[in-house]
């Protein structure tokens, strides 16, 4: 087990200290997992509202608009689980010494990029060059 990291609470990773060193990934650890706590909060409360509006609308339009909500519910739920497994595998990623690198190129990722998107697995060119070649070959 590795002792723990020291972070001041004003603590941002910058261009000028050594990339991915411990202070940037404990900060990152620490954005991810408050972020998965958030998402799985959140998930919980979406649960627990649908459990309370599972309830017989007797008026057909009242009935289409809860049908609808709970439709959109569903949706950002299952969106927050895709989430979640993608904030997860980002904490596996630090634990493995691979995060912050792409996995295109094995180069750095911006830490602006990171501190915007902490589950970005891939440099900016390289995303875009990615999404470049799937829209060619969805012309196709």
């Amino acid at each position: 087990m590795k002792a723990e990291t020291f972070l001041p609470d004003d603590y941002r990773p910058a261009e000028d200290e050594p990339f991915m060193n411990d202070r940037q990934l404990e900060y990152f650890r620490r954005k991810l997992s408050a972020w998965k706590t958030e998402l799985l909060e959140q998930s919980q409360e979406t649960l627990e509202g649908l459990a309370e509006s599972a309830r017989n609308v007797p008026d057909l339009a009242d009935r289409a608009s809860e049908e609808t909500d709970r439709a959109l519910e569903l949706r950002t739920r299952d969106r927050q689980r895709k989430l979640v497994s993608k904030i997860d595998a980002a904490l596996r990623r630090i634990d493995n010494g691979e995060y912050g690198y792409c996995e295109m190129t094995g180069e750095p990722i911006s830490l602006k990029r990171l501190d915007a998107r902490p589950i970005a697995t891939m440099t900016l060119e390289a995303r875009e060059r990615h999404e470049r070649r799937e829209r060619v070959h969805r012309d196709d």
